[in-house]
């Protein structure tokens, strides 16, 4: 790489700023409403799957967020903290009128909807309207791009004017404020080509949906799905009125409409307002607010003279809806444009639903009330911060893009897919509450995707923190801390344990929560997150051999690693649980070889997939966590004075033990097998996933050089080129030929997406650049191409189908990064918070 330079960077991103056909650089870009021909399909009918049109979500983390996808309809609306609603709401949408002087044109700026989510029993919503023509081949109308949290659309080959708009949301690392705020920019662009005067008029229509966004099922009644692994109840409230009222604001900084509806107090889950705004100045724009019309109409009472002259019917109606009543906001800001002129116009779309609700009397405000007062009247506020401070978040974002954009060391694709990948820190159910004084930073957590519900799991995230690690350490400090508070804590509850019901083996129960044993998860949305652990029921998670390991590498990696520098006071709080955890894992050496053994059941993240005995996954997890253990308490003692010899000894001697047993029970010469009692002819991909954070972490490998490379030769040969020729990336496991054990398994014959960006850094970290970037193309590729983009899987199969959507493990990715880079600081990172 060349050394950073700021005048090939401006270059750049003078390219991106232009009008036209321009694709800004290293972004997912798609011709404006295209469909796909044969996008990838969830593989179990119970699983979520939305379709292919997702784009870019805006909203800060822990605030909701919406999404606007590639034909111009805003359709994610996960607003409620962990839940998930898809669907297009058509009148929240921008529009644009031309008048050239001898003609006029309008039209809505999405394809033509064919439902109201909202009302889907309804006909073709907003018949009166006109809207924009998706792209064919013969003719492109335009293009969508995104590079998260950037996302551009540029309009093309309709208009006479050249058009482009610009969103964000202010994502930036190491920055723990703004960051959370729920807010959304929209940056407008216009530029007229042409040799006469051109009359212009930008609309944004927006919907009142105060109150819709809470669960209205008490009970949150959890089942099992076809794949064994629980879901609860999400019924919100889409679509209710009652009490919503919309009004025209005039406030320092912002002219606007908020949009609200009725307060309790104490104020509940759902309750708060929504505000769409402009600045207060705007020289030679004329704004017109059209405070309350019905979008269960044809649209004529806005469209008609919106098309006519680009006004709209200016009123200040603060009417209260009543039941069955919807209620929509617009505004209009029209502006002449001389030949050659161009002008800039910032929109924001701003959103106050302070509180976020669990289980019946839980609950939490969200982070950006520690900014903005929890009253649920902030809306206007927080879109007056943004429409002053929106610049320097634009620079800010630049700046912190720039370290990966330059990287041209990494084909383009890659470096599109390092900021995009960050996607689901918004949008995948992200929670972030408010700080305490024992978090001062708010508590975080990320679902595992949105069919799996529940927080961080830990065995996923050992891949998937690496973006939080780099960018937001402060967040990724406050999850481990959230795992050290739960691993003594005991929950006696019985549960069915799901694996045994897809076995045909009827119902096997299991305590809830062993003291000692490291949970898998921090809870769900529908229960008490960060407090009730191991949600999930599909396996006996106490009886996990990988858990207590991630815990303790996770914790030793973010001590030395974080950017904003090495906190012993964290390390500390996580030393007794460390200690518990390994302990407690240690039980499990049933012969007394150093080594936990598994059991037989899937007892680990592959859990589906039976191990027995030592396993060379487990195994290598648990020598590297000896030795991150006994790292940690040797820093300690010459720290802090802390007392852990007794510690030491321990894991010196488990740790003497396993490295004397682990070659001997699983190396078979080229490479290790999958576990020493099963018999399992195969080729497990991730078998040295330790081997790979010991020497990530500078501690003593767990195995060799020579065994090291052996074994990813035969993962290459036998996993990647031996499984679809490379082309979808590195199966699970295969048989050394490439051939599969079993035609019909699920977990072995899958490519796990961060699983397979993690061995990617491996191959990096040995020197194995060609191999690391094959891999993560193959990947990318099929994300990106196959309709996946924004809500990225878990797995993906030969037969063209997904499982498990808006995945926690794919910000691997942020593992190549730093394996490729040396740890390369992403500005802003370093700050404190």
């Amino acid at each position: 790489m060349a050394p950073f330079g700021l005048s090939r960077l401006r270059s750049l991103l003078r390219r991106e700023g232009r009008q036209g056909h321009t694709t800004p650089t290293a972004s997912w870009s798609r011709p404006f409403g295209q469909g796909w021909e044969s996008p990838y399909t969830v593989r179990y009918a119970s699983n979520l799957d939305d379709g292919p049109w997702h784009g870019a979500p805006l909203g800060g983390f822990g605030a909701g967020c919406i999404g606007r996808s590639s034909k111009g309809d805003f359709n994610l609306w996960n607003i409620d903290g962990g839940e998930h609603w898809f669907g297009s709401l058509p009148d929240c949408q921008f529009a644009l009128f031309e008048d050239n002087g001898s003609e006029t044109r309008a039209h809505a700026l999405a394809v033509a909807p064919e439902v109201d989510s909202s009302k889907p029993e309804g006909e073709a919503p907003l018949s009166s309207w006109s809207w924009y023509p998706a792209s064919t081949a013969e003719k492109p109308t335009g293009s969508y791009s995104a590079r998260y949290p950037l996302s551009w659309f540029q309009y093309s080959g309709v208009f006479g004017c050249e058009a482009s708009c610009e969103s964000f949301s202010p994502i930036i690392p190491g920055n723990y404020r703004d960051t959370a705020l729920p807010v959304a920019v929209f940056r407008w662009r216009f530029r007229n080509p042409s040799r006469k005067p051109l009359k212009l008029s930008l609309l944004l229509s927006w919907r009142n949906t105060t109150g819709w966004f809470c669960n209205t099922d008490p009970s949150a009644a959890v089942h099992f799905r076809d794949d064994g692994s629980p879901e609860h109840n999400y019924l919100p409230a889409i679509g209710a009125t009652k009490g919503q009222r919309n009004r025209a604001i005039n406030a320092p900084g912002l002219r606007g409409v908020v949009m609200e509806g009725p307060l309790s107090e104490p104020i509940a889950e759902g309750q708060g307002q929504w505000c769409i705004a402009v600045p207060e100045e705007l020289e030679g724009v004329e704004l017109m607010r059209c405070s309350r019309w019905n979008p269960h109409g044809d649209g004529a009472e806005i469209w008609q003279r919106f098309a006519a002259d680009g006004s709209v019917p200016e009123s200040n109606n603060d009417r209260r809806s009543g039941n069955n009543d919807p209620v929509s906001a617009a505004m209009a800001l029209r502006f002449e444009l001389a030949p050659g002129a161009e002008l800039e116009l910032p929109v924001v779309i701003s959103w106050d639903l302070p509180v976020t609700a669990f289980a019946t009397g839980s609950q939490c405000l969200r982070r950006y009330t520690d900014f903005f007062s929890p009253s649920g009247d902030q809306a206007a506020a927080i879109a007056a911060d943004a429409l002053l401070r929106w610049p320097r978040w634009r620079q800010q974002i630049e700046e912190w893009q720039a370290p990966v954009l330059l990287r041209d060391d990494l084909p383009e694709e890659l470096r599109m897919a390092l900021c995009n990948e960050l996607y689901d820190l918004a949008s995948g159910g992200t929670l972030w509450s408010a700080a305490s004084a024992s978090d001062p930073v708010g508590r975080f957590g990320v679902l595992e995707c949105l069919d799996y519900a529940w927080y961080e799991s830990l065995d996923v995230r050992l891949y998937g923190s690496f973006a939080l690690l780099q960018l937001w350490p402060a967040l990724d400090r406050s999850v481990l801390r959230s795992f050290a508070r739960a691993i003594p804590a005991a929950d006696a509850t019985q549960r069915p344990i799901g694996w045994y019901f897809t076995q045909g083996r009827g119902r096997v129960e299991a305590d809830r929560k062993v003291a000692g044993a490291t949970p898998h998860d921090l809870g769900a949305p529908n229960e008490q997150p960060w407090d009730a652990t191991n949600y999930t029921a599909y396996q006996d998670c106490n009886l996990w051999k990988d858990l207590g390991s991630d815990f303790v590498l996770q914790v030793w990696r973010t001590y030395q690693l974080a950017p904003d520098g090495k906190d012993l006071s964290f390390l500390a709080d996580c030393w007794p649980a460390s200690v518990q955890a390994l302990r407690y894992l240690k039980t499990f050496d049933i012969n007394n070889d150093g080594l936990p053994d598994n059991g037989g059941a899937p007892d680990q993240t592959f859990d589906d997939w039976a191990l027995k005995g030592v396993s060379a996954y487990c195994g290598a997890l648990w020598i590297a966590a000896l030795e991150a253990a006994l790292a940690m308490g040797q820093t300690l003692a010459l720290e802090l004075g802390v007392d852990t010899a007794a510690e030491q000894r321990d894991f010196s001697q488990w740790l003497q033990q396993s490295r004397g047993n682990f070659d001997q029970l699983l190396w078979n010469g080229e490479f290790y097998k999958i576990d020493a009692e099963s018999g399992t002819p195969v080729v497990m991909a991730d078998q040295l996933c330790g081997d790979f954070y010991a020497r990530l972490l500078g501690l003593p490998p767990v195995v060799s050089e020579a065994n090291a490379r052996s074994s990813l030769q035969a993962i290459k040969e036998a996993c990647f080129e031996g499984f679809a020729g490379g082309r979808l990336g590195v199966a699970n496991g295969l048989r050394r030929d490439g051939t599969p054990l079993d035609p019909n398994g699920t977990h072995p014959l899958e490519v796990w997406t961060g699983i397979n960006f993690g061995l990617a850094a491996y191959y990096r970290l040995m020197g194995e650049t060609n191999t690391a970037v094959a891999i993560t193309q193959a990947v990318v590729n099929q994300v990106y191409a196959g309709g996946l983009q924004f809500r990225t899987p878990e797995a993906l199969t030969g037969q063209n189908t997904f499982r498990a959507c808006h995945y926690l493990r794919a910000m691997a990715i942020w593992a190549l990064w730093a394996t490729h880079t040396d740890w390369e600081l992403i500005p802003g990172a370093e700050r404190q918070p």
